[in-house]
């Protein structure tokens, strides 16, 4: 196992331009072995953090603890942070709809698509800041439907106190095996709730190891099977969910990513400055470091630095987490055979 204590984490990525070092993003990881022990750990994985919506798969498990009953496909979006793509809106109004209830019960606030064809195609049409638009509207629709099958006041179902996020909680906790360091308000209105990185870590690692028929293995199940609804079109948590069998990811707002393979080997990282940039590197860097290494891994684990439209640099995996995971740099490696 490879350790560091220090709670400014390690250099993970490089971001260079036109040669020279511009830019670096520092943070904490960790890896646990299928063993459920630690690999490596940098930074300070015991301390309270909030994985914001890389929590949503324990989120819908307590959905479906509670009551909820839904077709894959609406498992999988309840787990989202989607685009804003057609089939992300349908999916959220179908659940909704099943539920008895339309788009005026979301509790979200109002956005565009972020997928910026959709974004333009739903602006083109008239349309403005609505709640569908929001990337957590899936997981909004799911809580709501959630409470009608549970019989709990709908009105009030983002308080932290209500019966739903109660549930949600003791999810969490159950899941991570850790209690909840500290609670807040997530960017959708929805309680945030801050438990230590390796927590986030094992309660990947509890999902897709969970046996056939739990409510955990339904959600990885979910997810894994429907990739293109937990995030969308030229997404990092899509693409690499798609061209990695078994690979269950998802990320969170402020640089968090949490990844788990069916063996149990899980992943999680905290970005320090939260830049959503470092997310797709990070996770490639790791499925190579699990074996994965294919045209998508490598295409993401290089995002390319622009201008003027082209690539001039890239967002990289440092030399210091290459040494870590114990990775040749992609520059000496052979390329892959094409898919």
């Amino acid at each position: 196992m490879t350790s560091n204590a220090d709670a400014g984490g390690l250099e993970l990525l490089h971001v260079t331009r036109g040669g020279l070092l511009e830019s670096r993003h520092r943070g904490s990881v960790v890896l646990l072995a299928a063993s459920g022990d630690v690999e490596h750990a940098v930074g300070d994985v015991e301390a309270p953090m909030f994985p914001r919506s890389s929590l949503k798969p324990l989120q819908t498990v307590a959905m479906l603890e509670a009551g909820l009953h839904a077709p894959q496909p609406s498992v999988a979006l309840a787990s989202a942070s989607h685009v804003g793509e057609p089939a992300h809106l349908a999916g959220a109004r179908e659940v909704l709809a099943a539920a008895g209830l339309d788009e005026a019960a979301l509790g979200c606030p109002p956005d565009l698509p972020l997928h910026r064809p959709a974004m333009l195609e739903w602006v083109h049409a008239g349309g403005g800041p609505a709640r569908i638009c929001h990337n957590c509207s899936g997981k909004h629709a799911a809580m709501l439907a959630t409470c009608v099958a549970a019989g709990w006041d709908t009105g009030a179902y983002l308080d932290a106190s209500h019966p739903l996020q109660q549930a949600v909680t003791a999810q969490v906790e159950r899941l991570s095996g850790a209690r909840v360091a500290a609670t807040s308000v997530d960017g959708c209105g929805a309680p945030a709730l801050a438990i230590p990185l390796v927590a986030l870590a094992r309660s990947f690692a509890r999902l897709t190891t969970a046996p056939g028929g739990t409510s955990e293995r339904a959600v990885a199940d979910a997810m894994r099977a429907h990739p293109q609804l937990v995030s969308g079109t030229d997404t990092p948590a899509t693409e690499l969910m798609a061209s990695t069998p078994g690979l269950l990811a998802k990320n969170g707002a402020e640089g968090v990513w949490a990844a788990a393979l069916p063996d149990g080997r899980a992943f999680a990282v905290k970005v320090d400055d939260g830049a959503g940039r470092a997310l797709g590197p990070l996770l490639a860097v790791v499925l190579r470091f699990w074996g994965a290494d294919d045209p998508v891994v490598r295409r993401w684990e290089h995002e390319p630095a622009l201008g003027g439209g082209r690539p001039v640099g890239s967002v990289s995996p440092s030399p210091a987490l290459l040494d870590l995971l114990g990775l040749p740099a992609l520059a000496d490696l052979p390329a892959p055979d094409a898919v």
